[in-house]
């Protein structure tokens, strides 16, 4: 063989060497922040916004205690390589992946971390930036910062995958992300699985948080057809990529790029209002690299971009979430969804699939189209064309070509791989416009990609969403149910669906929708019986005058109500019905086969089950039972087939389990998965498998030997059933969250083989609190009866009672007895607070309940919060000012859960105050300048625009006039009213929306001698207190974090704020009264009281 011969061997085989995909798993260690460990005690519903949906917690901890303490931490971490570019996953931290670079030039086309540094964004608390997180079916899904599971497969093809995925514990669904690399090509496939494993239809969101390094020279690409972009929920629209208006609270009104990241200031979202293409980019112009999103928009239609944004707020995020990695900015892309909140239904066992593809580009100067193949960038500028050209493999001898109409303007043929982009610029000739050009990539006879720029036509702005109607005011019965689906799709924290669908039956007692929506909701709570209720009317229009249905969903339903009752023969007759039809054919066959199979006549369970698959292949749960039964019948080769098919459609369900010893292990490390894949055994009345399943699950979950106890007692064997059921009870009770509607059965068992035994009364307490809170309170009453020791059952008492009407005082004396019993736990003495706040406790006795068990206090943040708060309240200004210099309060996003940035602001303003009183104007200016100065610990900035700025620069002013310096207070005066934003001939303030801070724009003005524009502003607080006062009470229906606040608390807020503007108009008697009332609502309304004394004085 010739010297030249064995060379291109030599060469040959390198290159194929270097097209390899591999997949690795290694141990590596990432210096990390400490998180704390999760709370023991239960999170309940109590009206919380997260993301604008409800901030469900419920059945997962809470993970909101955070430490300063940084060590390495060893992670098993997941890489998939060719030779253009690296990922990697992290398991352990939700399955996001960690890092992503371009071989070819070092660019990390995902954000790449180098420590791990959670904060309170998460669902749950803890959460950290970078990387792609993946958000199923919730924003910030509440495992973003737990473990998941994870496999990896060699494909056939060269290609290797590594799949992420888990059992979503609040709605029981099933996901799992697929992350595959091909050899030779730049390209990152996801294929995303959504799997409603439930009896009952729910919703998903679904969005890739996918984060980017960004800079001054970053640009977010939305496709050239986009006009608009629009806010959280639609509330809010702004043209694209000029705004010209004021959005989320910043004025473009002279109009700005919004496109380029260095332009925004704050905080904001923008989701683009496009889908008609399929694909987003970002583009760092500094480092020539950027980041590319390919998906079908059919499936994939949301493109959306979060920056924390340039100034002081988003430099503090930065220091937040990261030690030296810099800002990020986020390039979100939904399935499914187009906007957050934005949820999609999937139906019980139905499977959602959907693929989608990333990949880094370079050189080209942005893009302008593109496809999974190439992308292509054309600008104009100056009279030159630019050309860019990038693919994602090689392509020999590609032609590129700039076309005007049919005449060929340039052309180049060349090899063309990611490494190797191709960049032309050349002169605009004479006559042609910009619309004629034509910019086109061929290879292998076909176009890769091409695009022409077109002529935008100027649109109207699209309409915003509008909150819905009350119920009484809604016109239709069809209305009523459309508002009740939307608020239960959307997870509607501002408002409960049930009025809706109860005002429909109020007018037409057997609507079949909205009767079937309460049979529904009824379901998930549990309630069967009155389920049953609600369907049996809704069947009974369905099938007047002896008519088959055409729509079957309330039979499906009544028959799944019937079986969850043990009335099986019932159940079947309705299901039976139901499947004729072929809309829920597969799911009623499917509940059918699992009566068969607790009658044990398991060859007809077989035949159902082929009959439900055959409508839908994709039904895993079908595919599980029919794999059992013929495990259980002895056919383990067929068995195998379809544990095969299963595995194909979710490699992660651990239901597709190659052997038993596999699904052993999996159900000891995740035990919830192992529980949830006994109640499918028990259901389908597979006794012995579940038997063995708990056997080998941990014996340290007390459900495990309550299920146990419950299969036995089936079986007759009640003295071995108590034993079960008292090991249970042995257990410690600590992070027990029962999850599962069937856990109800165990527990209710356990109950009443033992009806002395408080444990399973507790939990049972804990599963149907958010579900069913009367009968919730029944069985901790009961359990604190048997058990008056045990502190978080009378915790979860005064829960309860908290959110009955007049329910305060008992919800005190729970928390009173249940810190006597445990006087350690920091979160009773935060709610203990609250209480006392609502029902007006003198300020002296909350601080001194606070002040005696102050260790414990300082465990956490809120609580340490809640006694600054109540430092401030009572004068102790340097005493509040100390605690917050010297302690880290990790904030929440949003501001949710506690507020220190007010309680700095109200201490050294209320001290300034003092000071002047006392003729200190020099101390009093420092105080007040200091005011929004925030110290770095308590991890907050001065707002972007507003905020108390106006507040303290009017007070600055007063100051410096009495030092005698009456320019320098003209000065802050002028600063104070230019905080003013957009149009203040017409200012429409809200109260919650810092309403009370015009009126101290409008009282430097009139220290500007500009009295007219100050009267308007005055009489818009009158204005905006009124039209709060007549609002209907309850959450903002747009808010996007916080908790509910009283309809009292929203009404003191409400005459304060007209209090502030009747002072200002002149008319002090009415000023008084309207600060008299707003303090009788809320005497803890620092400002209200402070202007009643004032004026009482």
């Amino acid at each position: 063989m010739s010297l030249i011969r064995c060379a291109a061997v030599i060469l040959l085989l390198c290159s194929s060497a270097l097209a390899q995909v591999t997949v690795t798993e290694l141990k590596v260690n990432i210096p990390t922040y400490v998180a704390g460990p999760p709370d023991v005690n239960p999170f309940f519903y109590t009206g919380r916004t997260y993301q604008g949906a409800k901030g469900l917690v419920y059945p997962y901890p809470m993970y909101d205690s955070l430490t300063d303490v940084k060590q390495d931490k060893s992670y098993t971490e997941v890489c998939l390589e060719n030779e253009y570019v690296k990922v990697c996953v992290l398991p352990e931290l939700g399955g996001r992946i960690f890092e992503a670079v371009d071989k070819t030039n070092g660019y990390n086309f995902f954000y790449k971390q180098s420590v791990i540094k959670p904060a309170l964004i998460g669902m749950l608390g803890a959460w950290i930036s970078g990387g792609v997180e993946w958000n199923i079916p919730h924003h910030h899904r509440a495992s973003s910062f737990m473990p998941v599971l994870y496999k990896t497969k060699e494909n056939a093809d060269g290609s290797k995958t590594v799949y992420v995925g888990e059992l979503e514990l609040r709605d029981r669904m099933r996901w799992a992300v697929g992350l595959t690399l091909r050899p030779g090509s730049s390209v990152l496939e996801a294929q995303v699985t959504a799997l409603n494993t439930a009896p009952v239809q729910n919703s998903l969101l679904y969005f890739a948080n996918v984060a980017v390094h960004t800079n001054d020279d970053y640009q977010v690409i939305f496709p050239p057809a986009t006009q608009f972009a629009t806010q959280h929920a639609k509330r809010e629209f702004s043209r694209w990529p000029i705004a010209d208006g004021v959005y989320a609270g910043v004025d473009f009104t002279k109009g700005v790029d919004v496109s380029m990241w260095k332009n925004h200031p704050s905080a904001i979202s923008m989701f683009a209002w496009n889908e008609d293409d399929d694909w987003l980019a970002g583009y760092d112009y500094g480092k020539q690299a950027g980041t590319m999103h390919l998906a079908d928009h059919y499936q994939v239609p949301g493109k959306k971009f979060f920056t924390w944004g340039t100034g002081p707020g988003g430099r503090l995020w930065d220091k937040i979430l990261s030690d030296t990695d810099g800002p990020y900015l986020e390039l979100m892309v939904g399935g499914w969804s187009d906007n957050q909140p934005d949820y999609s239904w999937l139906k019980p066992y139905e499977t959602k699939t959907l693929k989608q593809y990333w990949y880094p580009f370079r050189n080209i100067g942005g893009a302008k189209n593109a496809t999974r193949e190439a992308a292509v960038n054309l600008e104009v500028k100056n009279g030159q064309v630019k050309a860019g050209f990038y693919t994602t493999q090689k392509f020999p001898q590609a032609k590129a070509l700039v076309m005007a109409g049919e005449k060929e303007l340039w052309s180049a043929v060349k090899d063309l791989d990611p490494a190797n982009p191709l960049i032309q610029e050349f002169p605009l000739p004479a006559g042609v416009k910009e619309t004629e050009l034509r910019i086109v990539l061929r290879a292998n006879g076909r176009d890769l990609v091409s695009y022409q720029p077109v002529e935008r036509k100027k649109l109207p702005m699209p309409e915003p969403v509008h909150p819905p109607d009350t119920p009484e005011k809604t016109k239709s019965t069809e209305e009523l149910y459309l508002a009740g689906l939307r608020l239960e799709q959307f997870h509607s924290p501002a408002l409960e669906p049930d009025p809706y669908y109860l005002e429909a039956i109020k007018r037409d007692p057997s609507d079949i929708r909205n009767r079937t929506a309460l049979g529904i909701l009824c379901i998930k709570r549990g309630q069967f019986a009155e389920a049953e209720k609600h369907l049996r009317i809704a069947a009974g229009r369905v099938q007047q005058n002896y008519t088959r249905a055409k729509d079957a969903d309330a039979l499906y339903y009544l028959g799944v109500a019937l079986e969850s009752q043990g009335r099986l023969k019932e159940a079947e007759d309705w299901l039976q019905r139901a499947a004729w039809d072929s809309a829920w054919r597969s799911a009623a066959y499917f509940h059918v086969a699992q009566i068969k199979g607790r009658q044990d006549k398991l060859d007809e369970a077989i035949a159902y089950l082929d009959r439900s698959l055959v409508m839908n292949a994709t039904n895993t749960p079908a595919l599980w039972l029919k794999a059992l039964i013929l495990l259980h019948q002895g056919r383990g080769g067929e068995s195998g087939e379809v544990r095969k098919t299963l595995r194909a459609i979710d490699p992660i369900d651990m239901r597709g389990f190659s052997d038993l010893s596999e699904l052993f292990t999996v159900s000891q490390q995740q035990p919830s998965e192992g529980l949830e894949l006994v109640v499918s055994c028990i259901n389908g009345g597979l006794y012995r498998e579940a038997e063995m399943l708990l056997d080998r699950m941990p014996s340290k979950s007390p459900m495990v030997h309550y299920y146990r106890g419950m299969l036995t007692e089936r079986q007759g064997q009640k003295d071995t059933a108590l034993v079960h059921y008292k090991k249970g009870s042995a257990l410690p009770y600590d992070y027990v969250f029962p999850f599962q509607v069937e856990a109800m059965d165990a527990l209710y068992a356990a109950i009443n083989a033992n009806p002395q035994d408080p444990r399973p009364r507790y939990y049972l307490g804990n599963l149907l609190f958010d579900r069913q809170p009367a009968e919730a309170v029944a069985q901790w009453k009961k359990t604190v009866e048997l058990d008056p020791s045990m502190a978080i059952a009378w915790r979860n008492l005064s829960v309860a009672y908290a959110r009955e009407a007049n329910g305060v005082p008992q919800a005190i004396s729970g928390l009173e007895k249940a810190i006597s019993l445990n006087g350690s736990d920091s979160l009773y003495l935060f709610e203990l607070d609250r209480l006392y706040e609502f029902s007006q406790s003198p300020v002296a006795k909350r601080l001194q309940m606070l002040e005696s068990h102050r260790q414990t206090v300082e465990k956490r943040d809120d609580t340490t919060s809640r006694l600054v708060t109540l430092q401030v309240l009572a004068g102790k200004y340097d005493d509040a000012v100390a605690v917050m210099r010297q302690r880290h309060f990790h904030l929440w996003e949003g501001g949710a859960r506690f507020n220190v940035q007010d309680t700095w602001t109200d201490a050294l303003v209320l001290r300034g105050h003092q000071k002047m009183k006392a003729k200190n104007y020099a101390g009093a200016l420092e105080d007040y300048q200091n005011a929004i100065k925030y110290p770095e610990n308590i991890e907050v900035t001065r707002a972007y625009r507003g905020g108390r700025a106006p507040e303290t620069l009017y007070n600055a002013g007063a100051a410096l006039a009495a030092l005698g310096k009456p320019a320098e207070a003209q000065k802050a005066w002028r600063e104070s009213a230019a905080e003013l934003m957009g149009n203040d001939e017409n200012p429409r303030p809200t109260v919650d929306g810092g309403a009370a801070l015009v009126y101290y724009q409008a009282l430097s003005l009139q220290k500007l001698g500009e009295t007219a524009r100050a009267k308007v502003l005055f009489q818009s607080l009158v204005d905006a207190a009124n039209r709060a006062m007549q609002r209907t009470p309850g959450n903002e229906f747009f808010a996007k974090f916080g908790e509910q606040r009283s309809p009292r608390l929203r009404s003191a807020q409400a005459h304060y704020v007209a209090g502030l503007g009747h002072l200002g108009l002149g008319d002090k008697v009415k000023a008084k009264a309207e600060f008299q009332k707003a303090v009788e609502l809320n005497g803890y309304l620092l400002e209200a009281r402070a202007r009643l004394e004032g004026m009482t004085e």
